[in-house]
């Protein structure tokens, strides 16, 4: 015994390993001796393991998104009749972006505006913030600082911190000058033509007004993406909003006619795919209408929540097939990351790289 370790040792730490399957991907990293490649770089991540691999199987999975959208969709009649034609949509994939404020507040407008301006899209589901933020860096900077600054000074200073940005008082003032005249113009509309303003209308009219290529809505509104922003309220519009209705009442928007044509987008989709940065209401939003049509083909999420808590905003995607909100038979992906280091290289890989196809499908459309 003296000359041989315990049997239960050698048993549980030499326990036999049975045979992985031959297609079980091995680990391995990019080799820097090869230069410096950044292509191949991202397409090492698959192999890299953690979220380098879920970053991978997310690039993956949007492009079998594009693949699918570059398909032409079936033609065919419908019980649905003008709506069907209304809502359907020419690709073969209805892709749906959803995306918190802060990604508008930071430099990721960038890339989200590259995607609309390209048509590369077909629905945007968003916050109050990620729409009024947009137009407000058309009138005024936002600045880089840091996450320690003191709210207390900032606030005596007239200085909004978002993370590590800055959002002086003024771009908001600028902001209701722009506003105002535009929601009066609304209003007189609504009372002498008989407009039915909804959140995606008001959205689609300021993108007009705007008038500016560095504005996502501006492109939304060139290209005849809808937006939906259900909470419009709350935020510097919703803030506008109150004042408005003291100064001139009575404008009106109707969240009902929203919720049909944004489930309709859904319902009437050949297939669907959803990209979702960040969570909470437009994570939902996206999802509930896809519920509509038992569940979405493909799914990517991109967060930072946990699912411990119980909320919508941290659950994998395995909870949302259990809604009837992915396809059961869907690979869906997380990637637990903030979106700022990640979407950048996930447009990279996907659609950038793609954008010649998906140029000439736009414009056959």
């Amino acid at each position: 015994m003296a000359d041989h370790a315990p049997s239960v040792a050698l048993d549980a730490v030499l326990m036999p390993s049975c045979d992985l399957p031959e297609d079980t991907l091995k680990i391995r990293g990019y080799d820097f001796n090869q230069g410096v490649d950044l292509q191949a770089v991202l397409k090492s991540y698959i192999t890299t393991g953690f979220q380098a691999s879920s970053l991978g199987l997310a690039i993956e999975e949007i492009n079998l998104m594009i693949e699918k959208r570059l398909e032409p969709a079936e033609e065919g009649e419908g019980t649905a009749g003008k709506e069907l034609d209304e809502h359907r949509s020419k690709s073969g994939c209805t892709i749906f972006l959803g995306y918190t404020s802060n990604l508008i507040s930071s430099g990721v407008r960038e890339s989200i505006r590259y995607l609309v301006e390209h048509k590369m899209v077909d629905v945007v589901v968003t916050t109050a913030g990620g729409i009024e933020e947009d137009f407000i860096k058309c009138l005024a900077h936002t600045y880089l600082g840091e996450f320690s600054m003191s709210g207390k000074d900032l606030r005596m200073r007239g200085i909004n911190r978002i993370g590590n940005l800055l959002v002086p008082n003024d771009n908001y003032c600028k902001f209701e000058d722009w506003l105002m005249p535009i929601l009066d113009q609304m209003l007189l509309e609504q009372n002498t033509e008989g407009t039915r303003w909804t959140p995606s209308k008001m959205i689609h009219r300021l993108g007009k007004e705007i008038n500016n290529p560095d504005s996502v809505y501006y492109w939304a509104y060139k290209n005849n993406i809808p937006v939906f922003s259900p909470a419009l309220t709350d935020g510097s519009l919703g803030d506008m909003l109150y004042f408005h209705s003291y100064k001139n009442p009575g404008l009106v928007l109707d969240i009902v006619e929203d919720i049909r044509r944004i489930n309709s987008q859904a319902v009437f989709a050949k297939r669907t795919g959803m990209i979702i940065l960040g969570a909470g209401l437009v994570k939902h939003h996206i999802c509930n209408a896809n519920l509509m049509r038992n569940g979405a083909d493909h799914a990517v999420f991109v967060n930072t929540g946990q699912e411990f808590d119980g909320s919508d905003s941290g659950a994998r995607p395995d909870e949302a097939i259990s809604w009837g909100k992915i396809k059961m038979d869907a690979k869906p992906v997380k990637v637990y990351a903030d979106a700022s280091l990640v979407f950048p290289l996930i447009v990279a890989q996907t659609f950038a790289l793609h954008a010649d196809k998906l140029t000439a499908a736009k414009k056959t459309d």
